[in-house]
């Protein structure tokens, strides 16, 4: 089996969206700055709650905030 990782559009949209700072997302889904920083390097891969909420904040169907990128 091969292995992957999950990729986001977090940075993009956090820009798309005012300028939204890392902490300002971290408190509207409830996770520390550090939380947001991790997945927005991919060091991190959210659980599917918080992926979701997420996406609510920014008015996205979580596939267009995450997707998976298999590598070999």
């Amino acid at each position: 089996m091969s292995k992957g990782q999950i990729n986001n559009q977090i940075r993009k949209l956090r820009f798309t969206q005012g300028e939204m700072t890392q902490a300002e997302l971290a408190d509207k889904v409830g996770v520390t700055r550090q939380t947001i920083n991790a997945l927005e390097a991919s060091k991190y891969s959210p659980s599917l709650e918080l992926a979701f909420k997420i996406a609510n904040v920014f008015g996205k169907p979580i596939s267009e905030v995450f997707f998976y990128q298999a590598t070999e």
